[in-house]
């Protein structure tokens, strides 16, 4: 059996998961409708992951990605992140780990699964590469999780202080109708801003008044007081 799917299944707390499935949205017509849970906390899982990714090949990370539990493909994902970065020597590996990742996009599918797996893999893996693969999930993903990992994926350029990619996937995304993607985007523009201000100023003085206001929320968000009244009293959303 998959070591790592077993070790998960042993750590399963019933008692977690209705909790979990109201918080990760499972209901009819909710954005994780029909995602079921093992009630298993991140940081157990990162432990069972940190002492079991040398013993997975892409075979049990395939296992892990078609599991209907959602914390059996967070874990498949931490451990394909942990086999990236210990692949520092080794292109060819870690090429692999982000063909299987992209491969595997339709089991992303919710956004902490996203926000922890993509921008220590691709995002890492593009940054001394041609990022128009970003861009094209931004415009043209299937889902807003393909759309998501297009924006947030650009963590890894910013903690470089390169920043116009953010910028330039957060304009694709502005107008985007999903809160979700709202989030994502303020968010990443709020981490663009606090390496360079005035450059988020620059992005924003345009384009605020159209900006979703939980986006506009987010990428203000380590403003002064008086900055962030100026934004939102002036903006229509």
């Amino acid at each position: 059996m998959n070591p790592l799917v077993e070790e998960m299944l042993r750590h399963s707390d019933p008692a977690q998961v209705p909790g979990l499935s109201r918080f990760f949205k499972t209901g009819p017509g909710q954005y994780g409708e029909g995602d079921q849970f093992l009630g298993i906390k991140v940081p157990v899982t990162r432990t069972v992951v940190k002492r079991l990714w040398r013993e997975i090949g892409f075979p049990e990370l395939g296992e892990c990605l078609a599991s209907g539990y959602h914390e059996i493909r967070l874990a498949g994902l931490l451990a394909l992140v942990e086999i990236f970065a210990h692949a520092k020597k080794d292109p060819s590996l870690r090429r692999q780990c982000v063909d299987f990742y992209l491969s595997h996009t339709d089991r992303i599918n919710n956004w902490d699964l996203v926000d922890l797996s993509c921008y220590p893999l691709l995002g890492e893996w593009l940054l001394d590469k041609d990022r128009t693969i970003l861009y094209d999930l931004a415009r043209k993903g299937k889902t807003i999780w393909e759309q998501r990992i297009g924006m947030v994926s650009t963590m890894a350029f910013v903690r470089k202080g390169q920043l116009e990619d953010t910028f330039a996937i957060a304009d694709i995304l502005i107008g985007h109708p999903h809160d979700l993607i709202h989030k994502a985007t303020g968010w990443l523009l709020r981490e663009a801003g606090k390496r360079d201000k005035d450059a988020l100023v620059s992005f924003l003085e345009p384009r605020y008044f159209r900006m979703p206001r939980t986006m506009l929320r987010y990428a203000i968000e380590k403003f002064t007081e008086n900055e962030r009244r100026k934004y939102l009293t002036l903006s229509i959303n």
